[in-house]
């Protein structure tokens, strides 16, 4: 069974999208291409999220995208986590004179486990008397839920632009409670208490290893073979989660070389994206760091630099991902036929080498397998005189 096969195609059901993930995300998709009723047909993409999955899944196959989920890493339940209550319980012996709210989530999570555990008013009446920070619009959110009150939100919505508000009214000697988001910035933190700051931190949500851990490496085994268009993230950990999975299975090199030529990276924010850096990819980032405009990034993406289509005199074809279309028609093609089309349309009409096909079929030179895949691809066709063959020279597409 291929790494593709092995992976089955998430369809879940259940909630809808958050408010930006629906029809924001489609309208201006792709400024300047085609508008189509699925901007994602014929593309594969993975997911590694596993909080709010759904939401990305189903946003994502209802632009007719084919999903394969291999969640990372999920989130310990709150009964599990008995390091966070004692970290609330110190935070409210300290009395903090600052706190750093980091995100939505985790505001409400600190708020729901202390609830559980019965310090939840405690936990309150000393964030009420705190000087709060927030590091975005969706944490300003939860911290006024809760019936607190925040000084001061990053401009950039990332912890070091906070820190930098923090040091500029001066830290030293005071105690500074941080709620962390899964994947702590140390180098914020240090930079506080070089300052001169007692630094006390929450990690209201700690990442374990999902049920089905397999699905993870057949996701890597797909994205190593090419199977995958696109590979989204959500949090920072799931990314280092798949390094470790990959150098695991002996094949980190690959699945970066992967990431670099064939199968794009798209991230919610700068935080998930480091790891990806640090690796030496460029992963797709959206301006603003929201599910709906992570998706509305993929879509443009996709249907500026991998959509494929021609006038040619077989008629109008179309290549998007792994769907081709001739004249309105669905043809199926086999992975290497499919391959071999896409170098061809992309050559719009120009000859491409026998050797340079070889080459990127990695045939190793052989002349019959090369002729053997032309003779699939043209025979799959609806029009096998599409594809060219220009004598001593190589094969184009026929315009």
């Amino acid at each position: 069974m291929s790494a593709l096969n092995a992976i089955a195609p998430a369809g879940l059901p259940g909630a809808g999208p958050e408010p930006e993930t629906a029809e924001q995300a489609v309208a201006g998709a792709g400024a300047g291409a085609q508008t189509v009723e699925l901007p994602l047909e014929g593309f594969r993409i993975g997911v590694t999220s596993h909080r709010r999955s759904q939401d990305l899944i189903e946003a994502l196959e209802r632009r007719g995208a084919e999903v394969l989920h291999a969640p990372a890493l999920k989130i310990a339940p709150v009964q599990e986590d008995l390091s966070l209550i004692e970290d609330t319980r110190t935070i409210i012996a300290a009395r903090p004179e600052l706190c750093i709210a980091t995100t939505a989530y985790g505001m409400r999570r600190w708020c729901e486990a202390a609830d559980t555990f019965g310090i939840g008013e405690q936990l309150l009446e000393t964030l009420g008397n705190t000087r709060m920070f927030v590091r975005g619009p969706k944490a300003r959110g939860a911290v006024r839920a809760a019936g607190l009150a925040d000084v001061g939100i990053s401009s950039d919505e990332t912890t070091a632009t906070l820190v930098d508000m923090l040091l500029a009214e001066g830290v030293r000697g005071k105690t500074v409670a941080v709620q962390l988001h899964g994947y702590t910035d140390v180098r914020q933190l240090e930079r506080l208490r070089m300052s001169g700051a007692t630094v006390l931190t929450v990690t209201p949500y700690r990442w374990v290893k999902p049920d089905g851990a397999d699905r993870l490496p057949r996701l890597i085994e797909a994205a190593c073979s090419g199977n995958l268009d696109v590979l989204t993230f959500t949090s920072a950990p799931a990314v280092d989660a798949m390094w470790s999975t990959a150098h695991e299975m002996g094949l980190y090199k690959q699945l970066v070389e992967s990431l670099k030529t064939t199968v794009a990276t798209a991230v919610v924010g700068p935080i998930t994206a480091q790891p990806l850096i640090d690796a030496g990819l460029q992963p797709l980032i959206p301006e603003r760091f929201r599910m709906g405009a992570l998706i509305r990034l993929v879509v443009e993406h996709l249907a500026l630099n991998h959509v494929r289509r021609l006038d040619t005199v077989s008629g109008r074809v179309e290549l998007r991902g792994r769907s081709l279309r001739i004249d309105g028609e669905s043809v199926e093609l086999a992975p290497a036929p499919l391959l071999l089309l896409r170098a061809l349309l992309g050559a719009g009409g120009a000859v491409l080498s026998r050797e340079s096909l070889s080459e990127l079929l990695e045939l190793r030179g052989s002349v019959h397998a090369l002729d053997m895949t032309v003779s699939r691809l043209r025979s799959a066709l609806p029009d096998g005189r599409l594809v060219e063959t220009v004598v001593k020279r190589g094969y184009r597409i026929r315009v």
